[in-house]
C-alpha cells in the first residue's frame, strides 16, 4: 500500500492548488494522510480526487475542516499497521515517549506542525513528520512523505523533496 503523507499545506496562502511535484506522487497512491494545517477543506476535497484521505485538525484549521470530518487525533489500522495521527506532538525532548503514552497501540505516529521533516524511532514507536510541501520555513526543500506498508509492516518511509533548494 502506497501512502502519501502531507502536513502544513496552509491553503490558500501557500497552497493555491496541488503543486505538480506533489500531484506526481499522489497519482497511484492508495491512501493520503494529512497531519493538519490544511486551513481549508477545499484541499481535502482536491486530494480526494487522487485517493481516500484521512486528516486531523491543525491549529490553523477552521470549522470547515472539522465539518469535512477531521478530528483532533485519529487512529487507523493500515492492513495490520496501527497508525496514529496528531498535528502537534509537542516539544522535541521526550517526543517518542510522549507519543508512546498517548497512542499505546500505535507502531507509527504521523504528525506535523513544525514543518521540519522527521523520521525517528524510540520508546517502541516510530514518529514521522513529512514537513510541508508549500511552507518550508528554514528547511532547504518543501517535502512530503511516502510510506510503503506491506502485510502489516512499514517497509519503507521516505521524506521526498518536492521543491527546488532554497
Amino acid at each position: 500500500m502506497k501512502v502519501v503523507v502531507l502536513a502544513d499545506t496552509h491553503a490558500p496562502r501557500r497552497w493555491k492548488s496541488c503543486p505538480p511535484a506533489v500531484a506526481e506522487h499522489l497519482r497511484g497512491a492508495d491512501l493520503i494522510l494529512h497531519a493538519g494545517d490544511v486551513c481549508t477543506a477545499d484541499v481535502l476535497v482536491e486530494l480526494s480526487a487522487y485517493a481516500p484521505v484521512h486528516a486531523v485538525l491543525g491549529n490553523n484549521d477552521g470549522p470547515d475542516v472539522a465539518a469535512w470530518g477531521a478530528p483532533e487525533t485519529l487512529e487507523l489500522d493500515l492492513g495490520g499497521l496501527r497508525v496514529a495521527m496528531i498535528h502537534d506532538s509537542g516539544q522535541a525532548a521526550g517526543r517518542t515517549a510522549r507519543m508512546r503514552r498517548r497512542f499505546p497501540e500505535a507502531g507509527l505516529v504521523v504528525f506535523g506542525h513544525s514543518h521540519i521533516p522527521m523520521d525517528l524511532t524510540g520508546d517502541g514507536v516510530r514518529v514521522f513528520n513529512p514537513g510541508s510541501p508549500t511552507d518550508r520555513r528554514r528547511q532547504p526543500y518543501g517535502t512530503i512523505g511516502i510510506l510503503d506498508v506491506e502485510r502489516g509492516a512499514l517497509r519503507r518511509a521516505e521524506i521526498v523533496p518536492v521543491t527546488r533548494p532554497a
